[in-house]
């Protein structure tokens, strides 16, 4: 058991992870498929993480220089149990051995792909140190004495693929690791007259060591990942009592469902809100605005979330089928002396959104926008009330957005850029987080949104 316990202990951050990215993925299926307001019962199978350990990283990562990652809990220092190992022509023991630095590890870099379910992760510790006892014979020589290890810049890379089985549920496809360092070094006491022939062959056959035992501390990780992790997923379904479908992903699954909650919610058709703009002596207003088709979005890309440099990325492809909407219109001239009113229909045959939004794990920061990009497919309106100026509105409309509509998207793409960082700049992440992790854990998408804020002093 400590040999597991201590060749595992590694494969604790990704484990927290991966529980992470399997509650956020199943949370989203089974809360938008049904609501489970029994918390006991989801508490017991685990999604506390959802609110009890997400709030303790969030204050995890107030810190400076935060290492290590609350629920990935490593003994520091941590006692491994004996190693006989033969190097060249000697045989070493090594015993009573403690691991420092271990619970110091950086998560430098994660990436999930929700749609394939593939999660990539590097896990980095600056330096580790191994003390202990050794005793080596070679031939007529025999010594012993304390010795130290040292290995720098280890670094653990995992890729780890997702599947749906026959039964419905997730489980570990394929699992790939590596460990690797860039210095290793060994220091043996009292080593005699033969100190400088053995020290040279110790320090000369480090990595021949670490490669021997290599491939049986990854075969203990794959096991012990593997394990845990279908165990929770195993956990979590039971407990929601609910099964995945192997025919779609879970992902296209849930944002199915998520069409559904939008229309059971009253949001499409969507009433937009007045409009009206004012230049010199013009001025114009939008009014009784109705769109109709908003929830026949759909995933057309990846959606990914990255972390990296204490920095998440979410990154959304998502797209519209057809909208059709209609709205009542009126210009005037010389506040009122002249005005005309009227009623158009429009329609647009898709709208795609390509974005990516950065949030610091420290939440104290604010989101930022890093990039949007913007497609509008063919525009069409019909327009009432304008009389013998009709026709010529309808071809203006008709014409002109559909020849330059690349162009008129880029040219709106910074100043709607800009916008939207207005209104990022406004959020309260921690505050946003706080709050609605704990209503959607409790509730799940049947949560009250009637007094929801956007911007929270």
């Amino acid at each position: 058991m400590r040999t597991c316990e201590a060749r595992f202990t590694m494969a604790r951050p990704l484990i927290v992870l991966l529980s992470f990215n399997l509650v956020l993925l199943i949370s989203s299926v089974a809360g938008v498929a049904k609501s489970v307001g029994d918390g006991a019962r989801r508490q017991a199978a685990g999604e506390a993480l959802l609110s009890e350990q997400l709030f303790a990283i969030i204050d995890h990562y107030k810190e400076d220089n935060p290492r290590g990652l609350p629920g990935a809990t490593i003994p520091d220092p941590m006692h491994i149990p004996d190693i006989r190992q033969s190097v060249s022509i000697a045989t070493i023991y090594m015993t009573k051995m403690k691991v420092f630095g271990m619970a110091q590890f950086e998560i430098r870099y994660f990436h999930t792909e929700l749609n394939s379910m593939a999660i990539q992760s590097q896990i980095a510790i600056a330096k580790i140190e191994v003390k202990g006892n050794y005793t080596m014979n070679a031939l007529f020589n025999r010594a012993d004495g304390p010795f130290t290890v040292i290995m720098k810049n280890v670094l653990t890379k995992a890729n780890v693929t997702l599947a749906v089985d026959r039964e419905g549920q997730l489980h570990t496809d394929n699992i790939e690791l590596d460990i690797s360092f860039e210095d290793m070094a060994m220091d043996f006491q009292n080593l005699g007259f033969m100190g400088s022939i053995f020290q040279s062959v110790v320090n000369s056959a480090s990595n021949l060591v670490y490669d021997t035992i290599k491939p049986y501390m990854l075969s203990e990780a794959y096991s012990k990942i593997r394990e845990e992790v279908d165990g929770r997923m195993r956990a979590i379904a039971e407990a929601r009592d609910f099964a995945l479908p192997n025919s779609i992903t879970p992902l296209d699954m849930a944002i199915g469902e998520l069409r559904g909650v939008v229309r059971a919610k009253g949001l499409d058709p969507f009433l937009v809100p007045d409009y009206n703009n004012t230049a010199g002596i013009f001025a114009m207003r939008t009014l009784h605005t109705w769109l109709k088709g908003g929830s026949s979005f759909y995933r057309y890309g990846d959606i990914s979330v990255t972390m990296e440099n204490n920095t998440a990325t979410v990154g959304l492809h998502v797209a519209t089928q057809r909208l059709t909407g209609s709205t009542h219109w009126e210009i005037s001239v010389g506040r009122g002396l002249l005005s005309r009113m009227g009623r158009a229909q429009f329609t647009v045959e898709y709208i795609r959104v390509g974005v990516q939004i950065m949030q610091p794990l420290d939440l104290r920061r604010k989101i930022q926008l890093k990039d949007i990009q913007l497609e509008l497919g063919n525009i069409q309106v019909r327009c009432d009330g304008a009389g013998t100026l009709d026709y010529l509105v309808e071809a203006v409309v008709n014409v002109l957005p559909n020849l330059l509509r690349y162009q008129i998207m880029d040219a709106i793409e910074n100043p709607l850029r800009m916008r939207i960082q207005e209104k990022l700049d406004c959020i309260n992440t921690e505050w946003m987080v706080r709050k609605y992790a704990v209503e959607f854990e409790q509730h799940g998408m049947n949560m009250t949104l009637q007094d929801f804020e956007l911007c929270h002093s």
